[in-house]
């Protein structure tokens, strides 16, 4: 077991000691736990584990080995180490394990681990284990304490019930059996009131409508019910406010009082008769001594009726029991006795009075009184706000969750005129008539997840999702209308700011692509489409350079400076977008006529080359644009148009940039053919349609030929010779120039090779090299893969690079061309005097040969500025030791002149034009 730098430092074989500093580890918020938490890593790379001390100790002891250890540490790490190695970092996992301990016992350990790594990517985990066994334990014990109350309620001898919105929901088995069903299919979803004769409708209807809050609960009234055979029988039924899946709702207990009943007619003459009631009944004397007690108040109580008669029924019950009182109050009342071990009893006390004392029907409602308060907690504890609003429009009840949503404290909200509210719509301000509760006490209708902005009191907004209903649907009259909302604020937030970020580029806060196409298609279309729409394509000049050697973070800012003065620029209407890098698109349809399009093209230009100031540095940029209009019968789509401007803007680059260009048919089909050149291009290298020609460079004084500089044509299948001036810009711009360039140097130096051996000539090949072949990070292993290959010797070959190339990076060409001096390979300078380097630069790089361009050797012959110029670019040269070369000799006359002026080399077709090699060393020989 080893721990890389990404492991925190292990036991074991790690080779760093146990417990040593866990240094910067990204621990942060895993969290630790005393003795009862370890710290552990596994490294991708080297699939390792490591771990601190203490461990051990959380796997079952300290007698466990090392190797134990570790594998234990992977049997439980397992399914963390096999699925998150593709995780990006700073990613957390959890879960939690089983194991057996040395003990025998089963423990549970809770992994928390996060990936650690770099831009790269992830390079391990770093995690904590925790002992979880008590809390495990604890968490079962509270589910097996819920499930003993679902079972109390589906067990209770009371029928329970839930209906909402009218309709049932939930029976017990007592209900089932009540109502003489067979099974729950056959009460479920039927509006409650099938199960309530006509007589009780009424006073039912008046004690639901009287819940006005959550929790709140009816007094135990009589009702008579109907059974699913149409027969009637007596219960004694409390409703109580509550909610079913978060929706408001009333549970219904309902107790069988026909036999009940019986026995409290009958219980004044014959006690004995009503034992087998399931309630406690006690008859006692004036004074209160027991005289009767049936069993169900031996298992209620839990004294004997040996233990009991004769007893005060006060100390019995555990409490003060009056029965006057209770007569007092109605002849029933709700109190707390206590058993006979010490545990309350919520009990409901029924008297009546006898000739020699009273009869207590004491009923045990200890379980409901659980079940309600177990409701109550719930409905208090919702995250979702719910207010009942009366018949009048005051809000009559709220939960501690309308409070905080709406920013009033409860009592300060009870009794407040829903319309008082301030509800916003997306289109403004809701009027009292409209709003959602005033709607549905008028109609009854139910509205359903209303997205609304309430204004608290503070003065701060928080958006909603209403539903508003009928709090009793089942009787509208009532008018009582229940209101339940949710606080989605944040919800609303993030899903506007994706919205946002999924059209917006991130860096500049313009539109995207995506928004840009979209905005510009919905222009194109429609009856009130514009009579021009114009897309003006913008990429900045210079913005490369500045990337390249300030920095992304300075090319940021000046993108972001950039889209600030475009927008600025533009139309209220107009729309400036960035479709990514340093390029922008203007959509405008304001303007129409030619002249307002190019003011526009030239007031952004003018803007963006304003100077950018960025960390104390003056930078300037400038734009090449690409317009393209469409009037309102093109039939042109978004994307076409885009396509397009990009294609004016290319035309606008290649014409020499800080400029615009309008697009027309013709430029697009230049621009197919240079797509489709580049494609046969790519094809031409693998169907051999390249080939070499050799131009001879001769001595000036000997008149032999010395040398020959290879140039490569290109015969196209379809369109004959290509010129190089076309295809060579062509394969610079994409990556075929170092495919193209290793073919060349493959083929020329073999075939020089060859023929120097044939003809016993010392012969120099010249090879042109580009300026992204200088980029190129395998230019000096092909090199000397190619002479070592076909055996040309190194001094033979002459590697020419244009002036521009090197001067556009001298360090890094210095670099490249040292390496490739260090081959033994000569190097030389291409059209010298065409860009803007002078000899003094010249001298710092590892040159051999100055090559003159040939716009100097035209007019050598009848110009003496133009002789002035080359002899002394001749001078300076040989100043430094490097050999010249003319090109473009063109008759004698020129090839006079730089025999005088010392010239050393010479090529042009006057002394031979480029030929294929058999023609040219047939020639020769």
């Amino acid at each position: 077991m080893e721990a890389d730098a990404l492991a925190v430092p292990g036991a074991g074989n790690s080779g760093r000691p146990a417990g040593a500093p866990l240094g910067n580890e990204p621990l942060g918020d895993l969290g630790l736990a005393g003795d009862h938490a370890a710290i552990w890593s596994y490294d991708f790379e080297a699939e390792t584990l490591s771990w601190l001390p203490g461990l051990e100790n959380l796997l079952g002891g300290g007698a466990l080995t090392e190797a134990e250890i570790e594998s234990r540490l992977a049997d439980l790490v397992a399914p963390l180490t096999a699925g998150t190695r593709t995780s990006p970092p700073w990613r957390e996992f959890e879960l939690e394990q089983s194991f057996r301990n040395p003990a025998g016992e089963i423990r549970w350990v809770r992994l928390r681990a996060r990936t650690i790594g770099d831009d790269n990517g992830s390079s391990g985990l770093l995690g904590i284990a925790t002992d979880v066994t008590d809390v495990r334990e604890n968490r079962q014990a509270l589910e097996d304490l819920t499930d003993r109350y679902r079972l109390l309620v589906e067990l209770s001898p009371d029928a329970v019930c839930v209906h909402e919105a009218g309709v049932v929901t939930y029976v017990n088995r007592a209900a089932l059996t009540a109502l003489g069903a067979s099974s729950t299919a056959e009460l479920i979803g039927r509006p409650i009131m099938d199960f309530v004769a006509d007589e009780s409708l009424p006073a039912l209807l008046d004690r639901i409508a009287s819940l006005h809050r959550q929790g709140a609960s009816t007094v135990p009234a009589d009702t008579v019910m109907l059974r699913l055979d149409g027969t009637k029988y007596l219960v004694q039924s409390i409703s109580v406010r509550t909610t079913w899946e978060g929706r408001p709702a009333f549970q219904v207990i309902m107790r069988d009082i026909s036999a009940q009943k019986a026995a409290e007619a009958t219980l004044r003459y014959q006690a004995a008769l009503i034992s087998h009631v399931s309630d406690a009944i006690i008859a006692t004397n004036g004074s209160g001594v027991v005289t009767s007690w049936n069993p169900a108040a031996e298992n209620v109580y839990g004294w004997t009726a040996g233990e009991a008669i004769g007893g005060t029924v006060s100390e019995l019950v555990g409490a003060a029991l009056d029965p006057e009182t209770v007569l007092r109050r109605g002849g029933v009342m709700r109190t707390t006795h206590r058993h006979r071990n010490g545990s309350t009893l919520a009990i409901r006390i029924s008297a009546a009075e006898m000739n020699d004392g009273f009869v207590l029907v004491c009923a045990d409602e200890t379980a409901r009184r659980r079940a309600e308060q177990h409701y109550s907690t719930v409905v208090a504890s919702l995250d979702e706000g719910v207010v009942v609003i009366g018949p009048g429009g005051l809000i009559e009840s709220a939960n501690p969750a309308a409070c905080r949503i709406i920013g009033v404290d409860h009592d300060d909200l009870i009794g407040v005129p829903c319309v008082t509210l301030e509800l916003y719509d997306e289109q403004g301000r809701i009027p009292p008539a409209r709003m959602p509760s005033v709607v549905t006490r008028r109609t009854g209708a139910t509205l359903t997840g209303l997205v609304l902005r309430l204004r608290r009191p503070a003065g701060d907004d928080v958006w909603i999702s209403l539903t508003s209903r009928l709090l009793t649907p089942e009787d509208p009259s009532v008018q009582a209308v229940v209101a339940s909302f949710t606080d989605i604020t944040e919800r609303r937030a993030i899903g506007e700011r994706l919205a946002h970020e999924a059209t917006h580029d991130p860096l500049t806060e313009l539109a995207n692509r995506t928004l840009v196409l979209d905005s510009l298609a919905e222009a194109l279309s429609g009856a009130g489409r514009a009579e021009l729409t114009t897309l003006l394509f913008i990429d900045l000049d210079k913005f490369k350079v500045i990337n390249d050697s300030l920095g992304h973070s300075v090319g940021d800012k000046v993108l972001r400076i950039a889209g600030e003065r475009l927008r600025r620029g533009i139309g209220e209407n107009d729309l400036v977008g960035r479709l990514g890098g340093d390029e922008f698109v203007v959509v405008t349809a304001e303007i129409t006529e030619p002249d307002e399009i190019k003011a526009l093209a030239e007031h952004l230009r003018e803007a963006l080359t304003e100077p950018i100031t960025v960390n104390g540095r003056q930078l300037h940029i400038d734009a090449s644009i690409g317009i393209v209009t469409a009037a309102n019968d093109d039939t042109r789509t978004a994307e076409d148009l885009l396509r397009d401007a990009d294609v004016a803007m290319y035309q606008a680059k290649t014409l020499g940039r800080a400029r615009y260009e309008f697009f027309d048919v013709e430029l697009r089909e230049r621009m197919q053919r240079r797509l489709r050149m580049e494609q046969d291009l790519r094809e031409a290298l693998q169907n051999e349609e390249l080939w070499t020609a050799y131009q001879p460079v001769v001595d000036i004084e000997s008149g032999e030929m010395v040398a020959v500089e290879a140039l490569l044509r290109w015969k196209h299948p379809a369109h004959g010779t290509i010129s190089p001036a076309e295809f060579i810009p062509l394969a610079e711009e994409s990556d075929l120039i170092n495919l193209i360039g290793k073919y060349v140097l493959r083929t020329t130096t073999r075939e020089i090779a060859r023929r120097r051996e044939q003809l016993g000539i010392d012969l120099n090949l010249k090879v042109n090299l580009s300026a992204r072949q200088l980029d190129d990070p395998h230019l000096v292993a092909g090199v000397q893969d190619a002479l070592k290959t076909t055996g040309l010797p190194p001094h033979a070959l002459t590697l020419e690079v244009t002036e521009s190339a090197l001067m556009r990076d001298q360090a890094a060409a210095a670099e490249v061309l040292t390496s490739l001096r260090d081959l033994g390979v000569s190097l030389a300078i291409d059209d010298f005097g065409t860009g803007y380097s002078s000899l003094a630069q010249l001298q710092r790089l590892p040159l051999d040969t100055l090559k003159i361009d040939r716009t100097f050797v035209i007019g050598i012959a009848e110009s003496r500025d133009a002789a002035a110029i080359v002899k002394s670019i001749i001078a300076m040269a040989h100043a430094v030791d490097l050999i010249v070369v003319a090109e473009g000799v063109e008759d004698e006359e020129q090839l006079a002149v730089l025999r005088e002026l010392h010239c050393d080399q010479a090529q042009g077709f006057h002394l031979g034009r480029p030929a294929p090699p058999d023609e040219l060393f047939g020639a020769a020989g």
